[in-house]
């Protein structure tokens, strides 16, 4: 009876102990594959801005907790949308070695147009819609000096902005536009209106770069703008319209400065000639820092946009360090250039090991 008991517990035993070894192969594949995925995420080209931004939130919400409020960290993501929708527009241009400054111009210009239409009486949502249709006549405008004409689109577009910029001073008189219909539903639903605990702008934002993340990947226009940014000579050997494409990113560079624009005018309720200040060099550093480089070859919406908001948060922590405000510009300044250098020695380093 006592041998039955031991012949039987052996044969019990016996298939766990044949499991064990199944179970740590298969085990091993799971860690394989789990360390591939955090390989394959920290190596994104979004992914080092990201981390700094998470970073900067959680030593400025140490030393002041208040700033981790989450009504604080929600303002912080509005007053960034405005150059987040530059960015994420600069970075389709960016990846093709093109550049977009006169954005800023271009979100004083739209805002400007509306406030006057407005105020002479025209529907809020009607003169936006004509005001934004004016921003992406200035990206074609771009487009035909940069691709017909062949000047450099840093000269180009930094000369556009001061165009829109004057323009914007001469149709406002270098005054407000003030008396806005606050009432109206445009001011009212993109100027403070939440969904679901959110601002409408930052919901805007949102959609933008859902929808402009799948364009970039999974369409013809986005796989043009990739190859383009890859090898530009090769792209135009293999047919692909290089003109056109970099034309289509123009228009909507100067689609969404508009947008940041009307979404500016609807939360400050004015049109202000001077408002906008560095707005071009905050979406080109942010774009840049999300790992768009100016060098081209990759882009990433969801990048340029958490560039963007880094930068802003920047802007914020700066206030809440005590920062004399004499100070604030040259300690921002600084930030950038650190910020963009430590992102192209990433690249360099991401490069070396891809070329190994």
């Amino acid at each position: 009876m006592k041998g039955m008991l031991m012949s039987e517990r052996v044969k019990d035993d016996a298939p766990a102990a044949k499991s064990a070894p199944g179970g740590s192969r298969d085990a091993l594949p799971s860690l394989l594959r789990n360390g591939i995925r955090i390989r394959a995420l920290t190596g994104a080209d979004w992914f080092s801005a990201l981390a700094a931004l998470v970073l900067l939130v959680a030593v400025i919400g140490i030393m002041n907790p208040a700033f981790l409020n989450s009504t604080q960290l929600i303002n912080v993501v509005q007053q960034s949308v405005y150059i987040a929708l530059m960015a994420a527009g600069i970075a389709f241009l960016v990846t093709q070695g093109e550049v977009d400054l006169s954005v800023a111009g271009n979100y004083v210009l739209t805002s400007i147009v509306a406030s006057v239409l407005i105020q002479g009486g025209m529907n809020p949502w009607i003169a936006a819609a004509i005001a934004l249709c004016g921003a992406v006549a200035v990206g074609a405008l771009n487009a035909l000096i940069v691709q017909g004409i062949g000047i450099n689109s840093l000269i180009a577009t930094l000369a556009m902005g001061w165009v829109l910029r004057g323009l914007a001073a001469a149709v406002s008189e270098g005054k407000q536009i003030i008396g806005m219909p606050v009432d109206n539903s445009f001011f009212r639903i993109l100027g403070g209106e939440k969904w679901l605990g959110l601002p409408v702008s930052v919901w805007i934002l949102i959609v933008v770069v859902v929808v402009l993340t799948v364009v970039l990947r999974a369409t013809p226009f986005g796989y043009r703008v990739r190859e383009i940014g890859s090898n530009e000579d090769a792209a135009r050997f293999a047919g692909i319209p290089v003109g056109r494409t970099k034309t289509y990113a123009f228009l909507l560079s100067g689609g969404l400065a508009g947008l940041a624009g009307l979404l500016g005018l609807a939360f400050f309720t004015s049109g202000d000639p001077t408002s906008g200040g560095g707005f071009e060099l905050f979406a080109v550093a942010g774009a840049v820092i999300g790992g768009n480089p100016l060098t081209g070859g990759t882009a990433t919406i969801f990048g340029a946009v958490i560039g963007a908001i880094l930068l802003k948060t920047v802007g914020v922590g700066l206030v809440y360090f005590s920062i004399p405000a004499v100070w604030s510009q040259f300690a921002t300044g600084a930030i950038i250039i650190l910020a963009v250098s430590l992102n192209g020695l990433m690249a360099r380093r991401k490069q070396r090991r891809r070329q190994t």
